[in-house]
């Protein structure tokens, strides 16, 4: 079940939203963690019931091991904590990776394990290692069992993420934050959660033909023309945004009608200035924990030049593996890093040479957001093609490399080639010049952090900025509606691209 399906709509979230209402009503605290907790399991049920029996035995083995880390800090019992959560993800993620690669080593037949990827594991995984690393670096009291079991299993944030620290949500299961202004929160989560099935509906799943067209042809071995490369590579450039956008937009929704904040994931990254922006933006929560228990568990700056720069490509190369068992995803990871490590090395040659200095200023932003998405762009071809060669023979068409009579004919190749250019040229504009959904609703707090400089891009009485008001009621009605007739349209659903790692 995912959350832009008819079933979570109609069968799902009303009853979970009711049953939530009535025992607020009755003001019972613990009954509406259980019931939470309820909800959030038959949520992950409704996929796999096998896997909910390791969701379950993970949650247990690690409160157990959080509660021998209050007894005794031992490292050891940290390190085999850790080991134990890696151990498990790495078996589920990457043994059939690694066992195809020792034999194409070997030379020997390749074969497979056929293990089935549980849903989540890499965000739950991720999870409970930061809460036994807070547990043990004293920066979390005892948990409660109950508080514990929905920090990791609640249900808007479970599949996808973000991927929340204890301090982000387990303060929050209250009764104080359960029924405080219910209508407000309930009428924020429900804007947020339109505007993301909006975006994933209708933007990501609207532009995902010509994407999903042209990496088929490429993967399989085809040469497709130049400006159809480029066409297909920013195809898939913002369908991944709304995609992930969407997603974001609908898990701070959800998780708002029942009073809870989720941290920031979201911001804009396509208006970034740099590689460095781009992931201050991109997946924060994701960057936030791999600076904070990888980049400085390996040394972080405190490594001299050269292993600074070796930790952080050794981060992002981890990063790339976490998102997928291939070599695409490495090499994706190991593209960021040495875009990461020429971003600080031409930061610190400009700061010291003054290099720009009587450089228009408009003309040192668009220089620097066309090479940012440009190498964004690069990069977003190794994470979707399925194979090294596609990902190859696709930047040799987008560099014109191809020869005219091998190339595929674009009309044999996808049919909406005119509404795909209007498209991205119009979302251009969108993802650059418009307010995102946070700035848009940031009077109202819509996730934990939200800072002080988001409600500056936008200005508290900007016409862009969203009130529980009727003009806003109808805008966004009509948006969730639009989603909703597409979806019925389609009559399929799509999986969120973040669902499969």
């Amino acid at each position: 079940m995912v959350f832009s399906s008819l079933e979570f709509i109609y069968l799902f979230m009303p009853p979970v939203l009711l049953g939530f209402l009535a025992l607020r009503v009755l003001r019972l605290e613990n009954a509406i963690i259980w019931w939470l907790i309820s909800a959030s399991l038959a949520f992950y049920l409704w996929w796999s019931p096998v896997h909910l029996l390791l969701l379950m035995a993970s949650v247990g083995a690690n409160y157990g091991l959080h509660r021998l880390l209050l007894i005794n800090r031992s490292k050891l019992l940290l390190t085999v904590g850790i080991a134990g959560n890696l151990a498990v993800l790495a078996w589920f993620k990457y043994a059939d990776f690694l066992l195809e690669n020792i034999s194409a080593v070997f030379g020997a037949e390749s074969g497979s394990l056929g293990i089935v990827l549980p849903l989540a594991i890499s965000f739950f995984t991720f999870q409970q290692i930061s809460f036994l690393l807070d547990t043990w670096g004293n920066k979390v009291s005892e948990c409660d069992f109950k508080r514990y079991v929905l920090f990791v299993t609640f249900f808007p944030q479970l599949i996808a993420g973000p991927i929340v620290l204890q301090k982000d949500t387990i303060p929050q299961f209250r009764l104080s934050n359960f029924i405080n202004r219910t209508g407000l929160n309930i009428l924020i989560g429900g804007t947020l959660f339109s505007i993301g099935l909006f975006k994933k509906i209708v933007l990501a799943d609207g532009i995902a033909p010509m994407a999903n067209a042209v990496f088929a042809a490429t993967d399989s071995g085809q040469v497709v023309a130049m400006e159809t490369a480029w066409l297909g590579a920013l195809s898939y450039m913002f369908q991944i945004y709304f995609d992930f956008s969407g997603y974001c937009d609908m898990a701070l929704g959800i998780a708002r009608m029942f009073g809870i904040r989720l941290p920031m994931n979201f911001n804009s990254p396509y208006k970034a200035l740099s590689i460095s922006d781009f992931w201050r933006r991109w997946h924060i929560t994701l960057s936030r924990f791999l600076r904070d228990y990888l980049y400085i568990s390996l040394g972080g700056n405190r490594s001299g030049v050269l292993g600074r720069h070796g930790n952080l490509l050794a981060t992002m190369l981890l990063g790339g593996l976490w998102h997928g068992a291939g070599w695409n995803f490495v090499i994706w990871g190991g593209l960021h890093g040495g875009y990461l490590v020429f971003n600080h090395l031409w930061r610190e040659f400009c700061e010291s040479t003054q290099l720009g200095r009587y450089a228009p200023n408009a003309l040192k932003v668009i220089a620097s957001w066309a090479v940012t998405m440009l190498c964004v762009l690069i990069a977003w071809v190794f994470f979707r093609a399925e194979t090294f060669g596609g990902a190859s023979l696709m930047l040799q068409s987008m560099l014109g490399y191809a020869t005219p009579s091998t190339i595929v004919a674009a009309e044999s190749l996808i049919s909406e080639h005119n509404y795909a250019l209007a498209f991205c040229a119009a979302m251009i504009v969108v993802v650059t010049a418009l307010p995102n959904s946070i700035e848009m609703t940031c009077r109202y707090r819509p996730v934990i952090d939200t800072m002080k400089e988001l409600q500056q891009t936008i200005g508290t009485r900007s016409l862009l900025t969203w009130r529980p008001a009727s003009v806003w009621g109808i805008i966004v009605a009509v948006g969730g509606a639009a989603a909703l007739i597409q979806l019925y349209r389609l009559n399929d659903m799509t999986e969120f691209i973040y669902f499969n790692f």
